[in-house]
């Protein structure tokens, strides 16, 4: 029998240029409600679920990615349809994958809105999942 992390999911982009598969065996997944991500998601917040990087493939479309930001730091597009797909973060050690991106369903669900002091204002939260003002300590 397999374990959740033996599992992979596929993701991908808008236009399909870009796939990706990642380990179902992420550590964390929150709803961010920052600036930032509503910007670069054109939504009120971006749900999104972390794991190390090198547990996340590129499979079609490598050639295809537009990066905006550094190696260490970046926003992962897809440079043909622009679609949003993951965030490198915490040095380049993790992705925060956009769990809207996934076309399997991942077993974990978000645990948290955070940011919540900087959402929009037209949106409401309207489920009983904790709130944080910045980022949980």
């Amino acid at each position: 029998m397999s374990s959740p992390s033996d599992r992979h999911l596929t993701g991908g982009c808008y236009c399909g240029a870009v796939g990706y598969s990642v380990a179902d065996a992420f550590d964390y997944s929150l709803i961010c409600h920052c600036g930032n991500c509503r910007r670069t998601t054109g939504s009120a917040f971006k749900p999104f679920a972390g794991i190390p990087r090198d547990r996340l493939t590129i499979t079609k479309g490598g050639d295809r990615l537009m990066i905006y930001g550094d190696a260490l730091t970046n926003n992962t597009h897809c440079g043909t349809c622009g679609s949003f797909l993951f965030s490198v973060v915490r040095e380049g050690q993790w992705v925060h994958v956009a769990l809207g991106t996934l076309i399997d369903t991942p077993s974990i669900r978000p645990w948290a809105h955070i940011f919540v002091g900087s959402k929009a204002a037209w949106h409401q939260i309207t489920d009983d999942l904790p709130q944080y003002q910045e980022f949980p300590e």
